[in-house]
């Protein structure tokens, strides 16, 4: 009831909010918020007040807009054009049949336009935005939608800032480029506020989708959704218009040349028409059927709804894709390069062996434990801790080493934590992470990371040093993580070093760690796939080379040849260009986040199509730079998500392969529908040339009605289930195509039009013959309405009907496969398309045998002996293609092997 009343008193659009400027206890107070934060109830009211946390979604283009653009479409342009001409003919019931299929296509095309724009919505709820809060005194994950002013949040290094706020406790490094546009990472502390500075330089102040690159804070908010710095700039700025896919824009360039041709065509026919005395009327008649018969009208629909169906199928699988247009690009990918720990390993490591100086390797378990030095030193060099399920959170290498130094875990960690000084996290150039805790009067550095950065801050002397290099070896290639420890007493009454050079030296090594994290059961036999594909996978971690080595020839990695880049960072140009050239696949080691941009990069420069995994926040320019930027779901960081292209919410590298197939079947499926559409051209084209070169000899074999029939009605349902055509065998056996490769080919356009359209076409005349000659016409016979001939006249147009309504199902059939046989993909593998079939039968039955649809459409019932010609062209067309690919095969050098389209003749 409360929150009721204050909703209506306060509006949210006029709800002012707080001074982030004033005092820090002012602004608490303002905002009635403590250190237990705000509490559930009160957030909830405040939410009905504010509204949600999200910046104002952009106006969707209106309806009228996207209708506007359906009917101006080239292919739409054409059919208007057809209808004028009718309507100037003075035929009024083929212009508004005409209209109609104009307007109903345009609907099909929002309607799919529209499931497209919902699927590709929907994929959000897989991957909602979470914050971390403090409520009711707990710390929570909650929506980032759900935060309100007054929400105490803590803000960890990889997080995107959720709202705007001011730090309250803690030190932050953020990137605020996308805010600033400087590159450089700006510092922001819990201070008092600095006079006369701009919001933005303010130095305890943080804003909304800015990123966290270091540190740990807690913060209040005192701004949400609109009314944030980044909201103000969505509301001025104009969303940029969305852009075709390579996809699209090819298809429209197809349009536009089908438009030319069946203009041209239309022109010309109509020339000769007249020239050898067609009447007006009927030379009409005869260039409005070939503007018609020439429209695809279901091409477009049908590519938006076969990506968006694609979309659909991955999300289930695991494989979260943002863009419609990346499912396409997915099917062209022939370099992956991958992340080692999580995504080709289960990311559930475990403390495996130890070693120590006195007494060398050792392999762990429950009775050989790490010495009290190793084990107290690692557990106090870590910052995992307890969720509200009691369950340890943070990274999995610290959970296995807090798990592996010993059973009692809660005793350490709580130790642990009364006795911190200091912590300095994990960088990633450096390698090293290191604290500083109390012991009795003095002060312990407990450090590990990388064994060579903490090697070279430790006073070794040579020989040790060898000895400890050995150790690592022997380590690294049982495929161990090694980890090095370290400790460092400060001096008696030394205040705790502000900077970590001053920390992390003088050091003295305890021991070595080494962590196992066996692969994921299913990474041997998705590489040994993207073998066959022909993709080439390359490891970029900043793992150890040895150890990384092992794991890649554990999953099958470097067949025929393994590279290792020991120290990939120091990696030049143009060695980088060699190796990516050569035929090796390569780990590249000890890798900073700069190495994976260097990487991208070069793949691009030599014309790759480039898949790249990344979680964390540094990895967004390469997952940028990548065609496929693939993010982790569970492990990676918001600003690596926002980076991708897709989100893998499994986190598994065979996710990715299983993307790259679906990315395959979707492109060969559009081809598969395109090739459809194209070869039922030449037999709708045929007999308006038959008639015209005829002089109108022969009679017109097909009505312009009934081309509109079955573009429109028979020849749609088959066509779509052709975009749910399952993987055709061998997909993942051929190489990948060309980015620069066309969806529409010549090798299809010689299938479609030169084979399986000449075909039909001949089929259909065939047909159209047998009826008038059976009756006993002659070449110039009238057939008009009264004409003794009439009824057979009906007869042999509607078998023409009925002749392109079966060619249509052999074309199906044979469309479905480019290269295997019918019977290796299945006769029943795809039921949506026997679904269709079925359909297109009943509708072709009810216009030809349906006395209402007979007199609008000019049909007539037909005898069982024209039933039985008609009933083989199914098998006559699909078995003549089915000859072409056998014989195809049989050409190609090994049956085993698909080629892809740009090898072949």
């Amino acid at each position: 009831m409360g929150h009721h009343s204050v909703a209506r008193t306060a509006p949210k659009a006029d709800m002012p909010m707080a001074d982030p400027e004033e005092p820090l206890p002012l602004l608490r107070k303002e905002l009635g918020t403590g250190d237990r934060g705000l509490s559930a109830r009160e957030a909830a009211r405040r939410l009905a007040v504010y509204g949600p946390n999200q910046v104002r979604r952009h106006e969707k283009t209106s309806l009228a807009r996207l209708l506007a653009g359906q009917l101006a479409h080239p292919l739409a342009l054409l059919l208007w054009g057809a209808g004028a001409l009718a309507f100037g003919a003075g035929m009024q019931v083929l212009g508004w049949a005409i209209l109609a299929v104009i307007l109903v296509n345009a609907a099909f095309a929002l309607l799919q336009e529209h499931q497209a724009e919902r699927a590709v919505e929907a994929l959000a709820a897989y991957l909602p935005e979470r914050a971390q809060v403090v409520r009711d005194g707990r710390r929570q994950g909650v929506d980032v939608a759900g935060l309100v002013p007054g929400d105490l949040v803590v803000i960890e290094e990889g997080d995107k800032v959720p709202a705007d706020a001011r730090l309250t406790d803690g030190a932050l490094e953020l990137d605020m480029s996308m805010l600033t546009g400087e590159s450089a990472p700006v510092e922001r502390v819990a201070a008092p506020g600095t006079e006369g500075t701009a919001h933005l330089r303010e130095p305890n102040l943080v804003f909304s989708g800015t990123t966290c690159t270091g540190g740990e804070a807690q913060a209040i908010v005192f701004a949400t959704g609109g009314h944030t710095e980044l909201g103000r700039i969505a509301a001025l700025s104009q969303r940029a218009p969305r852009q075709d896919s390579p996809l699209e824009s090819q298809v429209k360039k197809v349009a536009w040349l089908i438009a030319a041709v069946a203009i041209g065509m239309g022109v010309v026919f109509l020339l000769i028409g007249t020239l050898v005395g067609l009447p007006l009327k009927d030379a009409l008649m005869f260039a409005i059927g070939l503007l018609v018969a020439n429209v695809p009208e279901g091409l477009l629909p049908t590519i938006t709804l076969a990506l968006a169906v694609g979309v659909r199928v991955l999300a289930k699988q695991g494989a979260v894709v943002k863009r419609l247009s990346a499912v396409e690009t997915l099917g062209s990918t022939n370099v992956i390069c991958t992340d080692k720990t999580g995504t080709l390993t289960q990311n559930r490591m475990r403390l495996h062996m130890f070693w120590t100086p006195d007494a060398g390797p050792v392999t762990a378990s429950d009775d050989r434990r790490p010495p009290p030095v190793l084990a107290q030193a690692i557990s106090d060099c870590t910052t995992v801790s307890y969720n509200e399920d009691h369950e340890l959170q943070g990274d999995p290498t610290e959970i296995a080493l807090v798990e592996g130094a010993g059973p009692d875990v809660p005793e350490r960690l709580a130790d642990r934590d009364a006795r911190r000084r200091a912590v300095f996290r994990f960088d990633a150039r450096l390698r090293l992470m290191s604290t500083i805790a109390q012991r009795g009067d003095d002060l312990l550095v407990s450090v590990k990371g990388a064994p060579e950065s903490v090697l070279g801050r430790s006073d070794l002397g040579r020989d040790q040093r060898t000895e400890v290099l050995a150790a690592v070896d022997e380590l690294a290639q049982k495929g161990l993580r090694v980890l090095a420890v370290a400790v460092r007493e400060l001096p008696s009454g030394q205040g705790v070093p502000g900077k970590r050079e001053d920390v992390e030296k003088d050091l003295r090594l305890v021991g070595l760690v080494g962590l196992y994290d066996p692969p994921r059961p299913q990474v041997a036999g998705a590489v040994r796939r993207c073998h066959d594909a022909g993709l080439r996978v390359h490891i970029v971690t900043g793992d150890n080379g040895t150890t990384a080595a092992a794991v890649a020839r554990e999953v099958g990695i470097g067949v025929p040849e393994l590279r290792v880049v020991a120290e990939s960072e120091q990696i030049h140009d143009h060695e980088l260009d060699e190796l990516l050239t050569g035929p090796a696949e390569i780990v590249f080691a000890r890798s900073a986040p700069e190495t994976k941009l260097k990487v991208a990069d070069a793949l691009r420069a030599h014309g790759q199509i480039v898949a790249m995994t990344g979680d964390g926040a540094n990895d967004a320019p390469a997952l940028h730079q990548a065609h496929i930027g693939i993010a982790m779901g569970k492990s990676g960081t918001d600003v690596a998500r926002e980076a991708s292209t897709m989100v893998l919410t499994d986190d598994n590298f065979a996710t990715i392969v299983t993307a790259i197939e679906s990315g395959r079947r979707v492109y060969d499926n559009v081809r598969k529908f395109i090739l459809y559409i194209f070869a039922h051209a030449v037999p709708e084209i045929v007999p308006f040339l038959v008639f015209a070169l005829s002089g109108g000899l022969i009679p017109l074999p097909l009505t312009v009605l009934q081309i509109l029939a079955i573009d429109l009605g028979t020849e749609t349902l088959p066509a779509l289930a052709l975009g749910r055509e399952p993987a055709e065998p061998g997909i993942m056996n051929r190489p990948p195509r060309a980015s620069s490769q066309g969806v529409i080919s010549r090798d299809m356009l010689i299938r479609a039009w030169g084979y399986l359209g000449l075909i039909s076409a001949a089929l259909v005349m065939s047909v159209f013959f047998y009826v008038l000659w059976r009756a006993g016409w002659h070449p110039g016979d009238p057939t008009g309405h009264g004409a003794a001939l009439h009824h057979a006249y009906l007869t042999a147009t509607t078998a023409t009907f009925a002749g392109l309504v079966t060619c249509q199902i052999g074309t199906a059939m044979a469309a479905r496969t480019d290269h295997a046989s019918l019977r290796q993909v299945g006769l029943a593998s795809n039921p949506l398309l026997l679904a269709g079939i079925g359909f297109e039968l009943l509708f072709a039955a009810a216009l030809i045998y349906l006395p209402p649809f007979q007199h609008l459409f000019g049909t007539a019932a037909l005898g069982p002996d024209v039933l039985g010609i008609i009933a083989v062209f199914p098998f006559i067309v699909w078995g003549a293609d089915e000859l072409r690919r056998w014989h195809r095969r049989r050409a190609l050098p090994s049956s085993g092997t698909v080629l892809p389209e740009r090898t072949r003749s």
